[in-house]
């Protein structure tokens, strides 16, 4: 299996941290998302033109929680997506989530206070970090109420859910995301942070 990516990609991110957690035997493929010919490459494999990419002898699977899904069915005695129907829906609520809710919110920020700079396309627009933020506010209140009292996202311990909730904190810092008062989320982040997964992903 080789799964294309770009370190930069909080999507990408969260499915090579499944494979290394999973110990798969996946080749990290990494794109320079730069160059149009790599690029070409990319919309060759995935008509939305984005990472990650999983290919798999001649199955091609795009979106990061379906890879994380995909690679976690392939992994016998694996715990981080459950075999229980409650609580593997469970899992699934939370990726539907981050992708619907949370994750956006966040990539305003990123995108503002980070890759703007980054692609060199201007400064960041005050109206739009001002939206960013009341979503992001009303989304990581959700977050730490629910963290409250647990170790992990789910009842069931490690799941996907916290690797792919994890992984656009990444840029915490950098994009300077207004997560600070939120105790819970914090706690759990720091705890992510020191699994071997996230260690072996971090940006050098």
């Amino acid at each position: 299996m080789r799964l294309y990516h770009h370190r930069y990609s909080a999507s990408a991110r969260r499915a090579v941290m499944t494979a290394i957690h999973l110990g798969l035997p996946v080749e990290l493929a990494t794109l320079d998302l730069t160059s149009l010919q790599q690029r070409r490459q990319l919309t060759e494999l995935n008509a939305n033109s984005k990472v990650p990419v999983l290919v798999d002898g001649d199955f091609v699977l795009w979106e990061s929680c379906a890879i994380m899904q995909y690679l976690a069915e392939l992994t016998p005695g694996q715990t981080v997506y459950p075999a229980d129907a409650r609580a593997r829906v469970n899992v699934n609520r939370w990726l539907f989530w981050l992708s619907q809710h949370f994750g956006p919110a966040l990539g305003i920020y990123v995108w503002e206070n980070m890759m703007k700079s980054m692609y060199g396309v201007g400064t960041p627009d005050k109206r739009e970090l001002e939206r960013g933020k009341i979503q992001i506010e009303q989304f990581a209140q959700v977050l730490d109420d629910h963290l409250r009292g647990r170790e992990w996202m789910c009842g069931s311990g490690l799941t996907l859910a916290d690797f792919a909730v994890a992984s656009p904190l990444m840029y915490i810092e950098q994009a300077s995301l207004p997560l600070q008062q939120y105790e819970h989320i914090q706690a759990w982040f720091a705890r992510v942070q020191q699994l071997d997964a996230w260690r072996k992903t971090e940006l050098k």
